[in-house]
């Protein structure tokens, strides 16, 4: 009978230390080993891009399972503000970089610490895996400045009052994957035929008669052949990020930090010249679009810039990485190139303009902490290399900018990211970009004087700003 108990002990003995060594854990870490579903929405990207990342987490977790949902553009925002007031939303969501201050009520800031438990194999003969609880230091506002280029703090912290201490902080909303800039594509076959050897660095004289070369119109004045893609707002890819460029490299101050929206003002430093570089930036950019210019080459009854680009009736055409597969897709014989943004010949320093998601945390998930986790792990070296090289895009992370700038596809953006800006911190970027069209078109309908037109619409984004 004795011996029989003594089996049965060491059976029961057996059964209880066995599987993944929960039975020998306390309550809270055999908790914290329950199952984790995590749904994560995006943009563009298809799963695989993720399917190593993924992978590489659920070895450190195999209790989190992440279900990847990517969703069309034009229905993205929609279905998400709907999922997010039904609360059947996504836990994990990206971004625009623009839209962090429109979803800071709907988004939950990165906590300073997360506790979760992971496998750790123990045993000299028998090995073992034991679940341990670890408590980890988010990454730091410091480190988001020495790992990640400039910009991605500009836009991803935000500055909050505790509810519970008065006191300003400064947190983290968000972390991109990536990073992308506005660059020049350029049409080879049209610069050859004007006999162009080389893309324009600066927006001088040069570039100008570039464009003049290259833009061709018929017996009738209608142009047929567009040198570049400036002066219009609906019918140009991405009008809003040239012209906001374009003052930024003129010297103009988007917005004060106050959060007063600047870009129509003189800056202080500046005052010497005659009229605030916004409103040169303007005048510039609408140039284009006058048929009293001599650089006459772009009107609202042509086709789109991607269109004409890749129909081989645009020279030159201002677009991110992210459109490369589709014009290779359209065109797949055209023969075209790639060149940095032009700057202001004898500015200090160069200005490009940042185009990217960032990855955040639904307010309304059950598990914001392993979420945040997960967005910690996939934006380091390591896991994002998986994601770019799956993706061919540019990095956001300082540490990769060295491996990418002899890749084909990614060299002439990653090589702007250490100096891209941007600027709205608004919460209707959608509205920004439209009532920066309706200035654009103003000014080539002679709406009104240059001055008016820009200050009006400089008071228009300011009411987004304090929505």
């Amino acid at each position: 009978m004795k011996k029989k108990l003594i089996i049965l002990s060491i059976f029961f003995v057996f059964i209880i230390t066995s599987g993944f060594g929960c039975k020998l854990t306390d309550k809270k870490t055999q908790e914290a080993m329950k199952p984790v579903v995590l749904e994560y929405w995006h943009v563009w990207d298809s799963p695989d891009a993720f399917d190593g990342i993924l992978a590489e987490y659920k070895k450190l977790h195999p209790f989190v399972t992440i279900n990847y949902k990517k969703l069309r553009y034009s229905e993205y925002e929609e279905e998400l503000i709907n999922a997010l007031a039904e609360d059947r939303g996504p836990d994990i969501l990206s971004l625009p970089n623009t839209w962090i201050k429109k979803y800071q009520s709907k988004i939950v800031p990165m906590p300073a610490t997360i506790t979760m438990a992971y496998p750790v194999t123990k045993g000299t003969f028998k090995k073992e895996v034991i679940p341990e609880m670890r408590t980890n230091k988010s990454i730091s506002l410091k480190d988001i400045k020495n790992n990640f280029v400039d910009v991605v703090y500009d836009d991803a912290v935000i500055k909050i009052v505790d509810a519970k201490t008065n006191k300003v902080e400064e947190r983290v909303f968000g972390l991109p994957l990536y990073m992308d800039t506005l660059a020049l594509f350029y049409n080879k076959d049209l610069f050859n035929n004007a006999g162009i050897a080389q893309p324009p660095v600066f927006w001088n004289t040069e570039f100008q008669q570039d464009v003049k070369k290259m833009t061709k119109q018929d017996t009738k004045g209608q142009i047929i052949q567009s040198g570049v893609a400036l002066g219009g707002s609906a019918n140009i890819s991405r009008y809003s990020d040239i012209l906001s460029v374009l003052m930024m490299q003129s010297g103009a101050v988007m917005m004060e930090d106050s959060g007063q929206v600047a870009f129509n003002k003189m800056p202080e430093t500046l005052n010497q010249q005659q009229s605030a570089p916004g409103i040169e930036a303007l005048r510039f950019y609408t140039d284009f679009s006058n048929p009293a210019k001599e650089v006459y080459s772009w009107n609202k009854d042509l086709n789109d810039s991607l269109t004409m680009f890749t129909q081989g009736k645009l020279a030159m055409f201002f677009g991110y990485s992210y459109q490369l597969p589709q014009i290779r897709s359209l065109a797949p014989k055209l023969n075209f190139g790639i060149a940095k943004l032009p700057q202001i010949e004898g500015n200090p320093q160069s200005i490009n303009f940042a185009n990217y998601w960032m990855e955040t945390v639904s307010s309304k998930s059950k598990n914001a902490d392993v979420a945040w986790d997960f967005i910690q792990f996939a934006t380091q070296a390591e896991q994002a290399k998986l994601y770019l090289d799956a993706t061919k895009r540019p990095t956001a992370l300082r540490s990769l900018i060295g491996g990418q700038l002899e890749g084909e596809d990614t060299s002439i953006f990653v090589e702007q990211v250490l100096t891209a800006k941007s600027w709205y911190k608004g919460a209707n970027a959608n509205a920004m970009e439209t009532i920066i069209g309706e200035m654009i078109d103003s000014v080539m309908a002679d709406k009104d004087k240059i001055e008016n037109i820009i200050n009006l619409g400089a008071q228009k984004i300011q009411q987004t700003i304090n929505l």
